[in-house]
């Protein structure tokens, strides 16, 4: 497994225990007290880091290469997911993966990004990063969940949409734009749950939502932490200064009022127990369902607008 720098104590502390393990079973000493010392130690160290986290920290978590991604998702805590191809223009975009599925025996419409576990895969769904016919699809897609009156739910996890020059030509920008003013007015519930990396205009072309969800170590974001310090320092090795700086961590994104919640994440991450992830998933986006169409019409779009009118703070003179 991949193992992040800040992680190292814990697991020279595991290799420690495995040795005095081992040296009590070969020469049959019994060593019971020290390794007992020793994994208090190991629970006192795990719990001083993962309760200390910093918004670097949290970044590099949300990047962790055995992540559960969107895919994985759907076959932990959604069923009978049916995917729907194609913008009905251009093309399909294998990163932007979506269709009709069921969760807890509600029918839903499911949108989101898919990265690669391998170079193969990952060049198969450009790492993640949608083209313009991701987010055409993509708001197809919510056109049928609107027909059919069903609930609309966005797995975001995207370093940021694709820059290149044939995304340019087809007008990415627009695709995006177009998505924003479309999803504020989709007549049906709408829950996005940001589950790794929220990059910039890439994650909101998906991201316009009457509810919008964190995993706990997620990142939600107008631009990387290193692009953000290659700007303002010149570096990007002052990219941990750029993501404390920015308040891109869930905590720092649910006091300002941008999100609505935090799923919580097994400790360690998601990538140490992928079940129980998606346990917690299905459970808050069944609840938030649940508390959405309660609401009529009315009452879903004045509050979705009236939501996104209250971000941000201004002082008169």
């Amino acid at each position: 497994m991949q193992l992040l720098e800040f992680e190292k104590p814990i697991v020279e502390l595991e290799r420690e225990i495995d040795k005095l393990r081992t040296k009590a079973e070969s020469q049959n000493i019994d060593m019971s007290a020290e390794i007992s010392n020793m994994e208090s130690k190991l629970a006192q160290t795990r719990r001083e880091i993962y309760e200390n986290l910093t918004p670097w920290n949290r970044v590099q978590i949300a990047r962790h290469t055995q992540r559960p991604f969107m895919l994985d998702y759907l076959a932990h805590a959604f069923s009978d997911f049916c995917e729907l191809h194609g913008d009905r223009k251009i093309g399909d975009d294998h990163a932007m993966p979506g269709g009709f599925a069921r969760i807890g025996g509600r029918r839903v419409v499911v949108i989101g990004h898919q990265k690669g576990r391998d170079t193969k895969e990952n060049l198969r769904r450009n790492f993640g990063s949608a083209h313009p016919e991701g987010y055409r699809k993509a708001l197809r897609l919510m056109k049928l969940a609107e027909k059919f009156k069903l609930p609309v739910i966005t797995l975001i996890d995207t370093p940021g949409a694709y820059p290149g020059i044939g995304a340019e030509e087809r007008n990415i920008a627009e695709a995006i734009a177009y998505n924003l003013r479309e999803m504020m007015l989709l007549k049906v519930p709408v829950i996005a749950i940001v589950l790794g990396e929220g990059g910039s205009g890439g994650a909101l072309g998906i991201g316009i939502a009457d509810r919008v969800l964190m995993l706990e170590n997620a990142y939600y974001s107008v631009i990387s932490p290193e692009g953000c310090a290659a700007i303002l320092w010149k570096h990007r090795k002052h990219a941990p200064e750029a993501a404390e700086a920015m308040k891109l961590s869930a905590p720092d994104l649910l006091k300002l009022k941008l999100i609505d919640g935090v799923i919580a994440e097994p400790v360690g991450g998601a990538h140490h127990d992928h079940l129980a992830t998606a346990a917690s998933l299905k459970q808050a986006i069944l609840s938030e369902i649940e508390a959405l169409e309660k609401l009529s019409e009315t009452e879903l779009l004045d509050a979705r607008y009236g939501k996104f009118r209250s971000f941000g703070d201004w002082e008169g003179k």
